[in-house]
């Protein structure tokens, strides 16, 4: 390699070779990064390289390390192109001055190439157009990149420095220079021409770099392309494996940054969803056959049935020689049909160009002998040899040169799924209708500085690249085509299905579509009607999971060390497989939600009945006893006993037994505070009529000792005066405890875990419920007491020993109330205090008035005054 001197003596015979070192050293360390730095180090080794070689004497066509092919016409504009027409790149050398012989790019790429023919034929359609770029003409200059970075970037140096030794033969005299490439297709070798150019804002326009990392505005301010960013991709693939509900899958890459983008992108995507990978493979660009083995062996030994792939054809043909775009057919084999049959895949958005087709079967060796690529290709098309020392020994048939390319053409001419063909197409316009745009600035009014407008002739890239990046136009197709904030379109991809027919030939039938510009929730459009899955079935959608769902009535278990789609199947506990909403719970097989059931005391329950009816029946005995004391009113025996009294007594008791049925039903806020307050008021006035008529026994018979002058104090008024008071301090508890805490109505779950929903009243407040009952209790037990002493008085009809017995059923019931009331589970809860109601109220209109009612109504003889007396 030459020294700097060297270099410098040089430049009067390559100059054009140093264009691009023309900036300062010093300003381009404080423009480019680290990594950037290294990059142009190691292009700056390559240019001199050449111009040492240059300055051999040697023919720069002829001494580079490959020969990188070139098309080239003149214009006004040149257009430069980057296409990998062919796809394995020759080995570097390690010293230029060694090479002895061309190193050629070997493997056409039909698919490449016809790309590279849609960017020409794009070109003349454009200068064909006279109102697009009137009065200029643009022209191309198209490279081969081999498929590799190292040649895509000399490719693309040649390109913007006017070094390209195809395209001046074999002298080292200037060429065109371009403002804009067209290209790469891949996405690694964009990434490091973009790096390098972007340092002097020479703008790229991809047609099939999709790599996310390209989105980067910052590291690539001057990248732009008409194919979609993989992130819509990889959000697209995620979409589609939860809507087929595949949770179980595995991921092949190639080795480059267009597939461990893709899969950083998936793999993110399928965060926080139900959706697993198995495994994970790359497919190394070495092709190595120990790693392709391996790959092989972890698909064959996967329990996932879907293979998700980022990868580019090369890589994806030594995996699955047919498999590679969810359109090529390049490399498909119908002997492997079954293999294919069924795949999805995601494929750019198609379109039809007029012209086309006729254009591209206008290949001919005869027609254009000198052209480039052409005699690669036709070789490929037609598998025969075009050599001029072909020998009638070859392997390889002689071409005639007049074989039908149209009919022949493969790929090659294949129109009907122009995809990333027509995403070449629309970058040509994009860069035209920028021209156009420039042409249209009026001086004084350009975006640049001073109002300065771009000399379209000698228009600078950074020029270029401004108006570019502003675009917004609409193709002949109707496509409206306009660069968004990333400098790349909006996402649309068609779903495509492989359908084999019984010749083993493939269709790719559009299923589906996914739209990014439609929105959350609206992108992915698919007929799964249109789909043949794998055997040519119509309605059987591949399952791919890694455990089956769970049979109703168990639950998933999670296997140590795998993946949460990873699962066991243990029968499930009560409640636990089946959530259910409030008021609902699992049934015994525990598939699905039934209504709990509410309980409460109602009618319709056989307790609630008899209740019920023990209740109407205490209340009409009660009435009954008050009819025939009302009928008897004027008896002795009825006024010998306190007539008024007596009434009231049996009206309270009337109220006690009703009492009970507040308490049935379902619990609701105004029963709720009905019911303990019904219930205590009503006692109270029972309980005190019973005191007043045992205090009366007591004083009566005090009265009738010698000087004794008691009843004075006992009358009617006192009487009265007593129950109220008593009933008073009573109402007044009852109304503090309704206004401070009031019982309400309340849920609580019962049963097994909880089964059963019970529905009763809340206390509110348990000190009101203590007072109530202990009020109650406090007058009964002064009651029993003092109807006690009065037992033995010498009365024929001694009325105290009756009391005495009532009281002491109604304690009796009452103290055992309280366990029996705290130990109840539920609705007997409240059948307990129904029945210690019931059996108080029992208690005292049996012992008080069943003696009675025996002489009222069967011992009328009896009812005598003299009767009444004492003995």
């Amino acid at each position: 390699m030459g020294d700097h001197s060297t270099l410098l003596s040089l430049l009067g015979k390559c100059e054009s070779t140093l264009t691009a070192l023309s900036l300062p050293l010093s300003l381009f360390f404080h423009s480019v990064c680290v990594m950037e730095l290294i990059m142009w180090l190691w292009v700056m080794g390559f240019i001199v390289e050449m111009v040492s070689v240059c300055g051999a004497g040697l023919s720069c066509g002829l001494q580079a390390r490959f020969v990188s092919e070139s098309l080239y016409k003149e214009g006004d504009v040149i257009i430069g192109g980057l296409f990998p027409v062919h796809v394995e790149a020759p080995e570097p050398y390690h010293a230029f001055t060694q090479i002895k012989q061309i190193s050629r790019c070997q493997g056409v790429d039909l698919r490449s190439y016809r790309w590279l023919k849609t960017m020409i034929f794009t070109v003349e359609e454009i200068n064909r157009d006279p109102v697009l770029l009137p009065n200029i003409t643009l022209g191309y200059l198209v490279a081969d990149t081999c498929l590799a970075e190292g040649t895509t970037l000399s490719a693309a140096l040649a390109l913007v420095t006017g070094q390209e030794g195809t395209v001046l033969g074999a002298e080292c005299s200037r060429a065109p220079m371009v403002p804009v490439i067209i290209g790469d297709a891949r996405s690694s070798a964009s990434i490091v021409v973009a790096d390098t150019l972007g340092v002097f804002d020479i703008p790229m326009v991809s047609y099939f770099a999709s790599c996310a990392c390209l989105s980067d505005s910052r590291r690539f301010h001057s990248f732009l392309r008409t194919v979609p960013s993989d992130a819509f991709q990889a959000k697209a693939m995620a979409h589609l494996l939860h809507l087929l509900d595949w949770t179980w899958v595995g991921v092949v890459a190639g080795d480059d940054e267009y597939g461990k983008s893709g899969v950083q992108l998936l793999l993110k995507e399928l965060e926080n969803t139900k959706i697993c990978v198995d495994y994970l493979e790359f497919i190394p660009k070495s092709h190595s056959q120990s790693r392709i083995r391996q790959t092989v062996e972890s698909i064959q030994s996967s329990t996932a049935h879907v293979v998700v792939t980022f990868a580019i054809v090369p890589d994806i043909k030594v995996l699955l020689k047919e498999v590679a775009w969810s359109t090529s057919v390049l490399f498909f084999d119908p002997a492997s049909s079954s293999l294919l049959a069924g795949t999805i895949g995601f494929a750019l958005r198609r379109a039809d160009i007029q012209g086309l087709g006729a254009f591209l079967a206008q290949l001919s060796p005869v027609k254009q002998p000198n052209e480039p690529f052409v005699k690669d290709v036709w070789e490929e098309l037609f598998g025969c040899s075009l050599a001029q020392d072909w020998q009638p020994s070859s392997k390889t048939p002689k071409c005639t040169g007049s074989e039908n390319v149209e009919k022949h053409g493969r790929i090659y001419t294949d129109v009907s799924q122009l995809r990333v063909t027509y995403n070449v197409y629309k970058a040509v316009y994009a860069i035209a209708s920028a021209i156009h745009n420039m042409m249209a600035c009026q001086p004084g009014r350009g975006p640049f500085e001073n109002g300065e407008c771009p000399d379209v002739p000698q228009l600078k890239p950074r020029q270029l690249l401004h108006y570019l990046n502003a675009v917004n136009f609409t193709t002949p197709v109707g496509d409206l085509v306009y660069f968004e904030g990333n400098r790349e379109p909006s996402a649309s991809y068609d779903i495509m299905n492989w359908h084999i027919d019984e010749s083993g030939a493939v269709n790719f039938v559009q299923v589906g579509q996914f739209d990014a510009a439609k929105g959350p929730g609206q992108e992915l459009n698919i007929n799964l009607e249109k789909v043949i899955w794998h055997g040519n079935e119509y309605d059987c959608v591949p399952v791919s999971v890694c455990s089956a769902s769970c049979l109703p009535g168990t639950r998933k278990a999670a296997q140590k060390g795998k993946p949460v789609c990873c699962f066991d199947c243990l029968p499930c506990a009560a409640g636990e497989c089946v959530r259910c909403p409030e008021r609902f719970w699992s049934n015994t097989e525990r598939t699905r939600c039934i209504p709990k059931v509410v309980e409460f005391l109602s009618l319709q329950d056989t307790m609630g009945i008899v209740l019920t009816v023990l209740s109407v029946t205490g209340a009409t005995l009660t009435t009954t006893v008050l009819a025939a004391f009302f009928h008897h009113r004027d008896t002795p025996l009825v006024r010998a006993n306190n007539s008024e009294l007596s009434f009231l007594l049996l009206v309270s008791l009337a109220l006690c037994f009703l009492c009970v049925l507040v308490f049935i039903g379902r619990p609701a806020p105004w029963n709720c505070m009905l019911r303990h307050t019904l219930f205590g008021v009503s006692f109270v006035i029972c309980i005190a009529c019973v005191l007043s008529k045992t205090v009366v026994v007591l004083v009566a018979f005090r009265a009738t000792l010698p000087g004794s002058n008691l009843m004075q104090y006992f009358g009617p008024i006192q009487q009265r005066a007593g129950i109220f008071l008593c009933t008073l301090v009573q109402v007044v508890i009852c109304l503090l405890w309704l206004l401070l805490a009031p019982p309400l109505p309340t849920e609580s779950a019962g049963g097994e875990l909880g089964a059963r929903v019970i529905l009763q009243c809340t206390m509110g407040s348990v000190v009101g419920f203590v007072l109530v009952l202990g009020y109650i209790g406090f007058l009964a037990v002064v009651c029993f007491l003092l109807a006690f002493f009065a037992r033995k008085l010498p009365d024929n009809f001694n009325e105290a020993k009756f009391i005495t017995f009532s009281m002491l059923i109604f304690c009796a019931v009452w103290i055992a109330f309280v366990p029996a009331y705290v130990s109840s589970p539920g609705k007997y809860t409240v059948a307990v205090e129904i029945f210690a109601i019931l059996a108080s109220s029992y208690g005292l209109l049996l012992c008080i008035f069943t003696p009675k009612c025996y002489i009222i109504l069967l011992k009328p003889e009896k009812n005598t005054k003299k009767n009444m007396m004492p003995r």
